[in-house]
This record gives C-alpha cells, structure tokens and sequence, in this order.
C-alpha cells in the first residue's frame, strides 16, 4: 500500500495554463488555516527561480551574498492587498538596504507577468514560483475550495496551478521570512487571512536583528 501511494504521488503534477509546467505535489494543505510553515532555526529553501527577465536567481547565492534576505510570498500581481504589501515594503526598500539586506517577492506569477511591474532595482526583485515549489518548501502552499477557485478564473481571469488540470487551484498564503547570511530562518509572519499583511516598522525590526548575527 505504501509502495502504491508513493507511485500516486509521483504521477500526480500540476499544469498551469496555457504553458505545461510539471510540478509534484508534496506539501499542499487543504486550506490556508492549515498550512504549517517553515519556523525559525531551519534550514531555508535552496532553490533556484526566475526572475521578470526569465534568468536563473540561486537562494543559496543570495543568502550568502547578503546580511539577511527578505522573502516575501504573495499570492500575485492581481491581488489588491499584495500590491498594497509591496509598495509598502517598497518605502522601506533603502532602509533594508541599508543593513546590507536584500528583497525577493515571490508569486505564482509568470516571468512575462512579473516583467509589467514597476518594482525594478538590485535590492528589490520579484520572482517567479510558478511551480508552486518554494510555496511548499516553506509549507504555505494549500489548495483552494472549488467555488472560490472557480470565482477567481471567472471574475478575475488569472491563471493558477492546476492540480491534473482539474478544478483545484493551489496559491500560497501570504508570508514573509526573514534568512540570515547563513541560509538559517530568523524570523517568519503568516496569517490565513490574506486581508492582513506584515507591519513595515517590524519587519525592519527583523531585518535588522538578522543582519547582525
């Protein structure tokens, strides 16, 4: 039984429309209030994603490159209370900087997506997770319900990662973490409740402390 679990689980990969992307499914809650994120103390995702230009950027790199490295994990370009967090964090992009941290903002969303963005420097980029693959190495990655999938492609028209190109639709729920020179988690805020976001004044108060060990 456990040999033929492993199998389903191999087998079963995501589609995002109108290009195929495969991606397996190995952490992804049943709704937001269930995701189980990646706490202080661990081991951050090395992973590799893109970015607006469709290049390669290496965590691991940044990282080590960095004093401290903010992540932050937003749902996508179309969602209004994203768009609000980042040009939030934005205005706080030359104090952050100024600690010798930089900014990745990670979505969902297509390099071709994130290339209309206005949020262009070396200390703040966004980066693509259209596979949905560090959403689940921080563990805030969960499938929405079938109505409000089906509200968000009809009103909305975006598209996600579908699950056997079936009804299900996975997002992240709003994060942000903070990860030391050493690749370490110092700090992590996620709230199911996508209205709310991170206070700016604390997270710099995180960065800070980061960027000092």
């Amino acid at each position: 039984m456990r040999f033929l679990t492993a199998i389903s689980i191999i087998i079963i990969g995501f589609f995002v429309s109108p290009i195929t992307h495969a991606a397996q499914v190995t952490n992804i809650e049943s709704a937001p209030e269930r995701v189980r994120p990646l706490l202080p103390g661990l081991d951050a995702p090395q992973l590799t994603l893109r970015n607006k230009d469709n290049k390669s950027v290496n965590l691991n790199n940044l990282y080590a490159d960095n004093k401290a490295t903010v992540i932050v994990v937003y749902r996508g370009g179309w969602c209004p209370y994203c768009s609000r967090q980042l040009a939030g964090i934005q205005k706080i992009e030359a104090q952050i900087a100024g600690y010798g941290a930089k900014i990745i903002a990670v979505s969902p969303d297509s390099p071709a997506a994130l290339a209309k963005s206005k949020i262009d420097s070396p200390n703040y980029q966004l980066l693509s997770d259209s596979k949905l693959a560090l959403a689940q190495a921080l563990g805030v990655a969960y499938f929405l319900d079938e109505k409000t999938a089906k509200a968000y492609r009809d009103r909305m028209g975006v598209n996600f990662v579908d699950l056997d190109g079936q009804s299900k639709v996975a997002l992240p729920v709003p994060a942000v973490f903070v990860v030391d020179k050493k690749g370490l988690v110092q700090f992590q805020y996620t709230n199911p409740n996508y209205k709310v976001r991170l206070d700016e004044s604390v997270l710099l108060a995180a960065v800070k402390a980061a960027s000092i060990l």
